[in-house]
C-alpha cells in the first residue's frame, strides 16, 4: 500500500482549501526515491544525470541537484532555458537536434552554460557543423546508440558511427560522447529480464564508446539510463553516467515492472467526488484526462489498471477500484471484477487520491504542484517549467 501522510491541522485547513483535482506530492516519498537511485549509481562508481523531463520544476531542482553544476538532462529547449536561468549548467538535450533549436542551444553557450545536443545522423552533424562555421561558435554533440532497436540512434557496430564522430571532431561543432536509452525495458516484466536489459545497454554504450577511440578520436561521455535499467544495473565498468527521470515520483507503470512499489509513488491527483450512478455501480469524479492524461500505459502489462488506481484521502488504496473511463473533465471509478460498491461510503464532495499510469504524462496536465511533508508540517507549491 502507498505511504500515507497523516497531516497537521493546518497541512488538512491548506489542503482543504485548494480546489479539486491537483496534483499532490508526499515529499518524504519524494525525497526518498532521490536518495535511493543517486545511492545505487554512485555505488557503483559512476555519475547520476537525472532527467529534468518528469518534474519539469525549478522548486524541485534543488533536491534532484545537490549543486548548479551537477549534471541534468532535459528534453525540451525551455527546460535547459529555466534552468540555466537559475544558474544550472552542466546540460544535455537529449532529443535528436533540429537545426531551428540551435540559435537557442548557442544563446546559452555563450552565457557559460555547457549545453550538449544529441544526433544520429550525417545530416544533423553537417548542419550543425555548417550552423557552428556560419556562427562562429562550437555546440559539443554526442551521437545516440540504438542499444535494443527501440526508436531512433546508431547501432554500435556499423559504419555510420565512425563516420558520424569523425564529421563532428573535424568539423566546426564538438564531439563528446555517446548516450543511449534502453526503451525496450519497459516490457521487461521479470527481474532477469530487466538485468539483462540493462547488461546490454552497457555493452552497446561501451563497445560505440571503444570503436570510435579505436579509430583514433576522444570519447569523454557514456552515458546511458532508463528508469527500469537504472534500477537494475550489476555493473557499470567503462559508463561515466546514469540518465533516469520517472524515478522521482514512480508511477503504476513502474510498480507493474516491479521496479518500484506502490508505497513509492509519490505524485497523486487528488480529485472530489460529484456524483453516482446507482444502476451501473459508478462513482463520478472531477478529474478527466485533463488532470489524469489519456496514458495507458498499464494496458499491456500483466495487470491493467485503467487509467489510475483509487485511494483515499490518506493515501490508502482501495482494493479493487481503479479509474475505468475519463472524459475531459469527468472520470468514472467502478470495480474491476463487478462486485458492488458501498456507494455510501463515497459521498458527494469527498475527496479520493489516484495514482497515474504515467507520472511524466500526468505531471504534464498540471501547471503546479501542492507539496506536503507530513514530517516536518510544511507546505508548498512547486510551479511546472510548461512549453518547448
Amino acid at each position: 500500500m502507498p505511504s500515507t501522510q497523516i497531516l497537521s491541522t493546518t497541512q488538512q485547513s491548506q489542503y482543504q482549501a485548494i480546489d479539486t483535482p491537483f496534483l499532490y506530492v508526499n515529499k518524504p516519498v519524494f525525497i526518498n526515491n532521490l536518495s535511493q537511485l543517486r545511492q545505487k549509481i554512485e555505488g557503483l562508481g559512476s555519475s547520476l544525470r537525472p532527467h529534468f523531463k518528469t518534474l519539469r520544476s525549478l522548486e524541485a531542482a534543488q533536491y534532484l541537484l545537490p549543486t548548479k553544476d551537477s549534471p541534468v538532462t532535459v528534453s525540451t529547449v525551455k527546460e535547459a532555458e529555466a534552468l540555466a536561468a537559475q544558474g544550472y549548467s552542466n546540460i544535455i538535450y537529449a532529443v535528436g537536434i533540429a537545426d531551428g533549436k540551435l540559435p537557442r542551444i548557442a544563446k546559452m553557450l555563450s552565457q557559460g552554460i555547457n549545453a550538449r545536443v544529441l544526433l544520429d545522423s550525417v545530416e544533423q552533424a553537417q548542419q550543425l557543423n555548417q550552423f557552428c562555421e556560419t556562427n562562429q561558435c562550437q555546440i559539443p554533440a554526442l551521437i545516440e546508440i540504438d542499444c535494443d532497436g527501440h526508436r531512433g540512434g546508431i547501432p554500435p557496430e556499423a559504419a555510420k558511427l565512425i563516420e558520424i564522430a569523425h564529421l563532428l571532431t573535424s568539423g566546426a561543432a564538438s564531439f563528446h560522447g555517446v548516450l543511449t536509452h534502453a526503451g525496450e525495458s519497459y516490457q521487461c516484466f521479470e527481474k532477469q529480464q530487466l538485468i539483462d536489459a540493462a547488461q546490454n545497454e552497457v555493452a552497446a554504450a561501451v563497445q560505440a564508446a571503444e570503436r570510435i577511440r579505436a579509430a583514433g578520436m576522444q570519447c569523454d561521455i557514456v552515458s546511458i539510463g532508463s528508469t527500469p535499467t537504472a534500477h537494475s544495473y550489476q555493473n557499470l565498468d567503462g559508463i561515466t553516467e546514469v540518465r533516469a527521470g520517472v524515478y522521482t515520483f514512480f508511477d503504476l507503470v513502474m510498480a507493474g515492472l516491479n521496479v518500484c512499489q506502490l508505497s513509492d509513488i509519490a505524485a497523486t491527483v487528488v480529485t472530489s467526488v460529484i456524483g453516482h450512478n446507482h444502476d451501473k455501480n459508478w462513482i463520478f469524479i472531477d478529474a478527466g484526462w485533463m488532470a489524469l492524461s489519456g496514458d495507458r500505459g498499464t494496458a499491456e502489462q500483466p495487470k491493467d489498471c485503467g487509467y489510475g488506481l483509487v485511494c483515499d484521502d490518506n493515501g490508502e488504496v482501495l482494493a479493487g477500484l481503479q479509474v475505468i473511463t475519463v472524459n475531459q473533465e469527468h472520470g468514472i471509478i467502478a470495480t474491476v471484477d463487478g462486485s458492488e460498491i458501498n456507494l455510501t461510503q463515497f459521498p458527494v464532495g469527498c475527496r479520493l487520491h489516484i495514482l497515474p499510469n504515467h507520472a511524466c504524462a500526468t505531471a504534464s496536465m498540471h501547471a503546479k504542484y501542492h507539496v506536503f511533508d507530513a514530517n516536518s508540517g510544511s507546505y508548498d507549491v512547486w510551479n511546472r517549467v510548461q512549453g518547448w
